[in-house]
């Protein structure tokens, strides 16, 4: 076949002679080029990208800021892991068996069982920071809530009993907040999943 062949399928449409302009016949739009459909435009103000889900707007990775709080929910695991031990410790030290002085037991099975409550509320607390680490790579806006509201728990409870030690946990559990709370965090964890 030839290129001036009416049947021609790499020829001009309508059977127009190679040589001669190319006018809008009926039926047939203008194009570019022949061959695949042209792609759809990408918004180069869109933060991300495509995501998982095919819409614009949502992360294809996870973004800096998330990262970052997911380390910092393991440095407050290990930080907790620490307090556990430091305490459980403490508690098995008070735990004098000297009972010659009524008082002075008394008194340290108080602070026995106050350095235990407090070991145990720190292993339960780095339990809860690990299972929230663990779900910050696939969780949802109920996860992201959730790692919202223990990172302000956290600065709050390095402020207020453990004044000079809790300052890591104050700024950590700030960061926390602040990194999941920021709107490429929300993108993260409310981007379709499938």
């Amino acid at each position: 076949m030839s290129y001036g062949e009416p049947n021609n399928p790499y020829g001009p449409p309508g059977g127009q002679q190679p040589g001669k302009p190319q006018e809008n016949l009926p039926g047939y739009p203008q194009q570019p080029g022949y061959g695949y459909p042209q792609a759809p435009p990408v918004d180069p103000n869109a933060p991300y990208g495509y995501g998982y889900g095919g819409g614009p707007g949502y992360p294809v990775e996870m973004p800096g800021g998330v990262k970052t709080a997911r380390v910092l929910l393991w440095v407050i695991v290990g930080l907790c892991l620490i307090g556990t031990v430091i305490y459980s410790l403490g508690a098995v030290a008070s735990n004098g068996d000297d009972f010659s002085n009524f008082e002075s037991s008394l008194s340290d099975s108080q602070n026995a069982g106050i350095a235990w409550g407090i070991a145990v509320f720190s292993l339960l607390w780095a339990i809860g920071a690990a299972v929230l680490a663990l779900q910050v790579r696939s969780g949802g806006n109920g996860v992201r809530v959730t790692t919202l509201v223990f990172g302000i728990v956290t600065a709050v409870l390095g402020l207020f009993p453990f004044v000079i030690v809790g300052i890591p946990h104050l700024v950590m559990g700030v960061l926390v907040a602040v990194f999941v709370g920021k709107s490429d965090g929300s993108a993260w964890f409310n981007r379709p999943r499938g």
